[in-house]
């Protein structure tokens, strides 16, 4: 059991929020988890790491796709919450050397997944082409950039879409997630959602995403987005 002050739960819930939603499919799912395991009691680890390792304890061991549940966890723990190998192996409860394997071998089994049709929803031009280029190198294909809600929706019902990466804010072309909600409405597809601000989508005060990834990122961060959202994924918002 930790002894972890209030205060210092209090700053890492956001992130072992999105880490239990990436894991689990759906923001209910995941939110459960990490209420679980604050219930259970967490292992004596320092800060942000004994809740990650509380949520990792109570995730589920078999996963769909090439890639096993703890390849998963250490892909999720080193680019999407940014753990260096060290620490994501004392959350998985591997040696350092171990993790490292599995993180080689993961990583070599995320260039071979199955590649999907991405509809990006972006309204700022360089970051569109940036995340363009990026969601190719990751192998997969862009069926359209939309820049407002109502492109989105329209591309999105006219293209094939197998996975959607959205800005929350579209400036003046609308509201990242009122796009994603009118596009639920006749296509059902997993999505990720891109955000500086990523602590303002993961308060569990109302209904939020499943998946979110924070800007600035990277194509490592992508790919294991992409691939846990396609693979693990339900609706993202209701």
């Amino acid at each position: 059991m930790t002894s972890l002050a209030d205060a210092e739960l209090m700053q890492a819930l956001p992130y072992a929020r999105r880490y239990a939603r990436a894991l689990a499919g759906s923001q209910q799912a995941g939110d459960a988890m990490v209420a679980d395991a604050l219930r259970a009691g967490l292992p004596d680890l320092p800060g942000r790491l004994a809740l990650y390792a509380g949520v990792t304890r109570l995730a589920a061991t078999d996963a769909p796709g090439n890639l096993s549940a703890m390849e998963r966890q250490l892909l999720l723990l080193t680019s999407l919450e940014e753990l260096d190998v060290a620490q994501a192996a004392q959350v998985v409860g591997l040696d350092e050397a171990a993790a490292q394997r599995q993180l080689d071998h993961a990583r070599t089994a995320l260039r071979q997944a199955t590649a999907t049709d991405v509809l990006i929803i972006e309204d700022e031009p360089v970051i569109a082409m940036d995340l363009r280029m990026l969601v190719q190198r990751c192998g997969h294909r862009v069926s359209g950039v939309a820049a407002s809600e109502a492109e989105a929706v329209r591309l999105a019902n006219e293209r094939p879409t197998g996975l959607i990466l959205a800005d929350v804010n579209l400036g003046r072309g609308g509201d990242g997630i009122n796009a994603v909600r009118r596009i639920m409405a006749s296509v059902k597809v997993p999505v990720i959602f891109v955000t500086a601000y990523p602590e303002r989508l993961l308060t569990a005060e109302e209904v939020e995403p499943a998946f979110i990834m924070s800007k600035p990122f990277d194509p490592l961060t992508l790919a294991i987005s992409t691939y846990q959202a396609v693979t693990a994924g339900q609706l993202p918002i209701e």
